[in-house]
């Protein structure tokens, strides 16, 4: 008696470069990514300061042509066919070397938890190691526990803690109400 088939093998997480024909998902990853930094505690002055520019392609597409030049990295991390999270890590050149700093990094949180992140950061790197980084850097929100002991997974640990006090609603030209 022959063996039942036990149906379609599960997607593996993959990792590939991001090419210009991926800029579409890479937008609607990064929608994303904004939508979650945005719960987090901080993440509106982060945004503000420290977030993606508008708009969002354009900025995207700096990146890849960074890429291009070899000064920065992105990637789509996916399952099977499917692109369910990115990342994005610049070079910076410190008195000591380069210093590879990711600026996104971001799963689907329906797709967490299957080695998608994982594969990614590794990526990253491997990617870091091969341009000769004395180290990588990320940041990371207070509150965000699970990206905290995510980094943490791949040896990366805090070296910094900047502090903020909130002075008041502001209207959108900045002015105080």
């Amino acid at each position: 008696m022959g063996e039942e088939p036990s149906g379609p093998a599960p997607f593996e997480p993959g990792v590939r470069r991001a090419r210009p024909l991926d800029r579409g998902e890479l937008v609607r990853l990064g929608e994303a990514a904004r939508s979650h930094v945005g719960h987090h505690r901080g993440g509106d002055v982060y945004q503000e300061r420290e977030g993606r520019p508008d708009p969002l392609r354009d900025s995207l597409d700096a990146d890849l042509a960074a890429a291009d030049a070899g000064s920065a990295l992105v990637l789509v991390g996916g399952l099977g066919p499917v692109a369910v999270g990115y990342a994005v890590v610049r070079l910076e050149e410190t008195v000591n070397g380069r210093l590879a700093v990711v600026s996104d990094l971001f799963v689907e949180p329906d797709a967490r938890g299957v080695g998608v992140g994982r594969a990614l950061m590794e990526a990253v790197v491997e990617w870091a190691t091969d341009s000769g980084c004395h180290g990588v850097d990320a940041e990371v929100l207070p509150g965000d526990r699970s990206t905290k002991n995510f980094f943490e997974a791949f040896g990366l640990v805090a070296r910094k803690i900047t502090v903020h006090r909130s002075l008041g609603e502001r209207s959108p030209d900045g002015s105080r109400g």
